[in-house]
């Protein structure tokens, strides 16, 4: 696995090389080409006192959100719930019920046009709500910052320019932060303010039973740094 600081060195070259043709089409392109040119492959690339570092990247200026981490909420059984009540019939699965909406703390969503449900933050849970405030199931915080710690202990975030579509896309990586440092406070009041959203993501299996496709925290890229409370700039 290459080293830390060869890592870095290797980051500063790749800025040099100026606009660098894809290497998969799609969103996933920027961070499969970076990899590969980085010689990495896996998603973690050891740290300055040997700890794991995530490696992250992201273009510039845009819209597509980053997955911070994934976590069911809790009891087991509230994706059962919300597929039932919530779920519609899915178009590539027939006969199968199929749920998938983003919420957040601000505005209640809407499924199919019906209000739905929201994010309601208290002391010690982050709790799903429908309108008339019944709790459908919740996150509590020591679950989410452990999830958040675990996923993201420090995090080598590259960003890029990029120009084109598809497989004529390219990326100039011309920016690079080492991020340590979880601040969890700020975690609560980017999910209060809106800032950081929750996909939910849940299907069925052929028994019917739900199946989970990520319920995951996502925030927009050029948010991502105010999770962390130690920011440096590498390039």
């Amino acid at each position: 696995m290459i080293g830390y600081s060869k890592l870095i060195g290797k980051l500063k070259s790749i800025k040099e090389m100026g606009w660098i043709k894809t290497h998969r089409p799609g969103n996933t392109g920027i961070g499969k080409t970076l990899e590969d040119l980085l010689g990495i492959t896996e998603n973690n690339v050891p740290g300055p006192n040997a700890a794991m570092i995530e490696l992250k990247s992201a273009r510039k200026n845009t819209s597509s959100m980053l997955t911070l981490f994934t976590k069911s909420p809790s009891p087991p059984k509230t994706n059962s719930i919300l597929l039932k009540k919530f779920g519609y019939v899915s178009t590539k699965n027939k006969g199968k019920k199929r749920l998938e909406t983003t919420i957040n703390a601000i505005d209640f969503n809407k499924i199919k046009g019906k209000p739905g449900f929201k994010i309601n933050i208290e002391e010690d849970k982050v709790n799903i709500i429908t309108k008339r405030g019944k709790i459908l199931g919740f996150w509590d915080k020591e679950t989410l910052k452990s999830s958040f710690e675990r996923k993201l202990p420090k995090l080598l975030y590259v960003k890029a320019e990029s120009r084109g579509k598809g497989s004529e896309e390219e990326f100039w990586y011309n920016e690079a932060w080492l991020l340590s440092g979880f601040d969890f406070d700020n975690f609560v009041h980017l999910l209060k303010d809106g800032v950081i959203l929750v996909d939910i993501r849940i299907g069925q299996y052929p028994d019917g039973r739900p199946h989970d496709h990520g319920t995951g925290f996502r925030i927009l890229p050029d948010k991502l740094d105010l999770c962390f409370s130690h920011k440096e700039r590498i390039m």
